[in-house]
């Protein structure tokens, strides 16, 4: 036997403990039905807003698991654009920004719609738009072609790295991906849940791409998410829940893509993390309904663009502490005109000064609105 899974003859002849799967499985699809029963009972206007932060999350946090960090407001306003909902303050995007929007929306929005080789080449063509992966030339809208060596999974300095996954050579790539799409649209016997954690494993074990493989293997499961859910509603990010157990991620591909076709390890750590990524929709859902109450009680606070901007941040659970400078990088203003529109919120009870002190004043939204 080799060393890696796909070394195995009929490698993709998965198993698993059916009896252990079967109860964490049916603990995320009970938790599944609750969470729409819940979403359903909200108005529209926060249905459109808890669906536009979980995608808004699954484009950053996707992103972030492959070290590329994203701004959040120019991700926000390139999804809101393209699904018509209105926010307060829309930025420009970036095509790179633009590109991975593109693919989840594809993904998630056109969930029906079959998964084919021109559809991925699609997907890949939309996250490198320049051909280029940082200042590396990669090929795009194509198969890896290995001209370099293997495909490999590396950490570590260069040339001392530890090797954490080869992948199938480039030669077996066009049959791997074909037998893979013609599981994923014909075989209709496996729950949509189970099958979004062995196409997951599947995809990402056969590495199909230079780069940009991840973030692939991600949208489609959401895909099949979505196909689980029967709605193109996204209340749950399984990226931010990825992106918060990064380093066990890593290490149960790592131990799967090592071992048998028993991928029972793989599966039931998936389910779980889907179940993590469900219940923390319990916090996404307070700041939501918190957020409308705040401007549901400023609906006739006279408020600039600028301070509408760094409001609706705080509200979305702000990373740090917001400062004049901050304030002044996020809305390319100076340091004056961020110290004027601070002051003029603490006038109006929404900003204070944090306690704390220090040698720079730190403000957060007054504790009536957190």
């Amino acid at each position: 036997m080799g060393v890696y899974i796909h070394e195995i003859g009929s490698w993709t002849d998965f198993t698993w403990d059916n009896q252990q799967v079967m109860i964490k499985l049916g603990e995320a699809r009970n938790l599944q039905g609750r969470l729409f029963g819940k979403m359903e009972a909200l108005g529209f206007d926060l249905q459109n807003e808890a669906v536009l932060n979980t995608l808004t999350l699954d484009v950053v946090k996707s992103s972030e698991i492959e070290g590329e960090f994203l701004e959040i407001e120019q991700v926000r306003s390139s999804i809101a654009r393209r699904l018509g909902i209105d926010i307060a303050v829309a930025v420009e995007t970036g095509r790179h920004v633009d590109g991975i929007v593109e693919m989840m929306l594809d993904a998630t929005q056109r969930f029906h719609f079959p998964l084919t080789k021109e559809r991925l080449f699609g997907w890949h063509s939309a996250l490198f738009p320049s051909g280029y992966s940082n200042i590396y030339k990669i090929t795009v809208a194509d198969w890896r072609k290995d001209t370099t060596g293997p495909m490999q999974v590396v950490s570590g300095p260069m040339g001392r790295g530890r090797v954490h996954f080869q992948a199938p050579s480039s030669e077996r790539i066009e049959a791997e991906v074909a037998k893979f799409l013609s599981w994923f649209e014909n075989d209709h016997e496996l729950d949509l849940v189970l099958k979004a954690a062995i196409a997951h494993f599947w995809f990402v074990t056969i590495h199909p791409f230079d780069d940009g493989n991840g973030r692939i293997t991600r949208a489609i499961t959401d895909m099949i998410l979505a196909r689980s859910d029967k709605s193109i509603q996204r209340f749950y990010s399984m990226s931010a829940q990825i992106r918060i157990e990064r380093k066990q991620y890593y290490e149960k591909l790592e131990k799967s893509q090592k071992g048998t076709s028993d991928i029972t390890e793989w599966i039931l750590w998936f389910l779980q993390c889907l179940i993590n990524a469900i219940e923390s929709t319990e916090e996404t859902l307070a700041l939501i309904l918190s957020k409308a109450e705040f401007w549901k009680i400023h609906a006739a606070t006279v408020l600039n663009d600028r301070q509408r901007k760094i409001i609706n941040r705080l509200l979305d659970g702000f990373d740090g502490k917001l400062t004049t400078t901050k304030w002044g990088k996020m809305n390319k203003c100076s340091q004056d005109t961020a110290l004027r529109d601070i002051q003029d919120l603490i006038k109006k009870d929404i900003l204070q000064k944090e306690a704390s002190g220090g040698r720079s004043s730190n403000y957060e939204l007054r504790s009536v609105y957190r």
